[in-house]
């Protein structure tokens, strides 16, 4: 199994000046300590239901390539992007640019959206449920045409038109940048993971047992349109609180959570530094837990 970490929080002190520096130390101490992902949050305010709105957010791909010129092994991505947050001509340029700048290490993470109060905010529509999901699909079918050097346009959707999907430079990434869908709708997401995607980020909060539910949903979609579920990156998103209590009781659950299939524990920093988290408390786990 193998370990990462999501940062989603900026509320340092002395910020805004502390943020570029803490952000470069967080990446290279996440390769120090052997991390194969580092992702941040793609949001226009704070979640409200972890901090508030007010406190610091970046723009997601801003962040990303400042991380590139800091880093040299680890995974980049956001977990996840709203598919309402750009024009997926846009999204996908912005996914090239960055894989190209860090030699190939992009990930496109993405999802239907749900943060109502930011979209208000910043004058973005924010289009009810099902119209969000008909967005992803279509995003998601234009972002793989992009990438796709035989196939420069057009693209007629439901929702999205483009005259071509012309994307050069190319991505690094062979075929393409992975694409990761966060979520667990079993109707809609779960089938566009199947569909779509190279990955797929779950809640681990839900617990092992749902988890393994979700996963067993997404297996029935692979069987239905015969897609090789073992081709698929499961990955969870874990809170801080189990490493807290030290690296052996976090690797002995580490080891019911691979049984049922996780290949990747993205683990949340607490409200502070996430360099120096990284640092004291991540430094000597990825080792171990790589040979479970």
């Amino acid at each position: 199994m193998e370990l990462g970490v999501h940062i989603f929080d900026f509320n340092y002190p002395d910020q805004p000046t502390s943020i570029a520096p803490a952000l470069a130390r967080a990446g290279e101490a996440a390769e120090a300590a052997g991390l194969t992902w580092l992702s941040v949050m793609d949001h226009y305010f704070q979640m409200e239901a972890t901090a508030p709105a007010e406190h610091p957010m970046l723009e997601a791909y801003t962040a990303l390539g400042y991380l590139a010129a800091h880093t040299s092994s680890v995974q980049l991505g956001v977990l996840v992007t709203g598919v309402t947050y750009r024009y997926p001509g846009l999204l996908a340029k912005a996914v090239t640019t960055l894989d190209v700048l860090s030699e190939g290490r992009a990930v496109l993470g993405i999802g239907a959206a749900w943060y109502e109060r930011e979209h208000h905010g910043l004058g973005v529509p924010y289009p009810p449920t099902a119209e969000r999901f008909e967005r992803l699909e279509e995003t998601l079918q234009i972002a793989q045409q992009m990438w796709d050097p035989d196939n420069n346009g057009p693209y007629e959707g439901k929702h999205y038109q483009l005259a071509e999907t012309l994307c050069v430079p190319h991505p690094v990434s062979r075929p393409r940048p992975p694409i990761l869908i966060g979520g667990t709708g079993e109707r809609k997401t779960l089938r566009l993971v199947a569909q779509y995607a190279d990955a797929c980020n779950i809640f681990g909060g839900l617990g092992i047992a749902e988890v393994a539910r979700k996963l067993d949903v997404l297996r029935g979609h692979c069987d239905a349109i015969g897609r090789d579920y073992d081709e698929i990156r499961k990955t969870i998103l874990y809170m801080e609180g189990g490493i807290g209590a030290g690296p052996d009781s976090f690797l002995e659950e580490m080891v019911d959570w691979a049984k049922i299939g996780i290949d990747q524990v993205i683990v949340m920093p607490p409200f502070a530094r996430p360099d120096e988290w990284i640092e004291s408390t991540l430094t000597g786990i990825a080792p171990r837990l790589a040979e479970i």
